[in-house]
């Protein structure tokens, strides 16, 4: 019989950020954390991808497989990330590129063996876990784009209760009125462009009612900014890290979630 938790931590995309990995791995078992999981991406956009595999295994955090991770262990020639914009393709493929060279054989095979979801109960409520949506990894679920019809249907569909996504790299969460829920868990490998250098995961508690908490995540960004310019990576990348702001990858923004930001 499966476990049934009462409280987890979710972790949506790490991209490397191993600085952020750690800071939350911590902060999520001093809250009571009784397991963690991880909706994939672990690779992209930031330094030393080899640092965050020792991490998940080492505390033994339930992982899944992103976009990202499903390329770099099928070997594929890009991050399969969605993009349909030649400026957001441009930084992407410079991303995969450092991620595949600098990700050891040894864990594209680790990931080579992880799950495309996970499947969790939560007191009452069953969980569905994927990276993008139930029904493609790399779809992206926006708040102000996905209407409640899609989201109750993707409950029947999966016979979940709620669905936990990331992909996007902006959090949210929605309750129905027949309670069930669509909960973006949010990144932790760079800032949400809102101006802020935290990142966050989110938090669930099974009271009985499910209560969802998104945490911020405060990490030595400068240390992670330092390392990305160590390891040449593009200084729109390092901008984004330090100011809160995303310079790449706004094209797939929709109208709402864009005029958030800077630009």
């Amino acid at each position: 019989m499966a476990m049934t938790y009462q409280r987890i931590a979710v972790f949506g995309g790490i991209y490397n950020n191993y600085l952020a990995l750690e800071v939350a791995i911590d902060d999520a078992q001093n809250r009571g954390a009784e397991a963690l999981f991880c909706l994939g991406d672990l690779g992209g956009f930031g330094p030393y991808p080899d640092r965050v595999y020792p991490l998940l295994q080492t505390h033994g955090i339930q992982v899944m497989r992103g976009n990202y991770d499903v390329s770099l262990a099928e070997g594929e020639a890009d991050c399969g990330c969605g993009y349909t914009d030649p400026r957001d393709n441009f930084f992407a493929e410079m991303s995969y590129k450092y991620t595949f060279e600098n990700t050891a054989e040894c864990y594209k095979q680790w990931l080579a063996t992880l799950p495309d979801t996970l499947r969790v109960q939560l007191g009452r409520y069953r969980l569905h876990m994927c990276h993008g949506s139930p029904r493609q990894v790399n779809e992206f679920l926006w708040e102000s784009t996905t209407p409640d019809c899609l989201i109750d249907k993707f409950c029947q569909d999966y016979e979940a209760d709620a669905i936990l996504c990331t992909h996007t790299g902006i959090k949210w969460h929605r309750q129905l009125p027949n309670d069930r829920h669509c909960i973006n868990a949010g990144v932790l490998g760079r800032p949400e462009n809102d101006g802020e250098t935290h990142v966050w995961y989110t938090l669930l508690t099974a009271e009985p009612d499910l209560q969802v908490e998104f945490i911020p995540v405060r990490y030595d960004y400068q240390r992670l900014a330092q390392d990305m310019r160590d390891e040449g990576l593009p200084e729109e990348f390092v901008d984004t890290v330090l100011t809160g702001w995303w310079t790449t990858c706004l094209e797939v923004l929709p109208g709402k979630e864009r005029a958030r930001g800077r630009w």
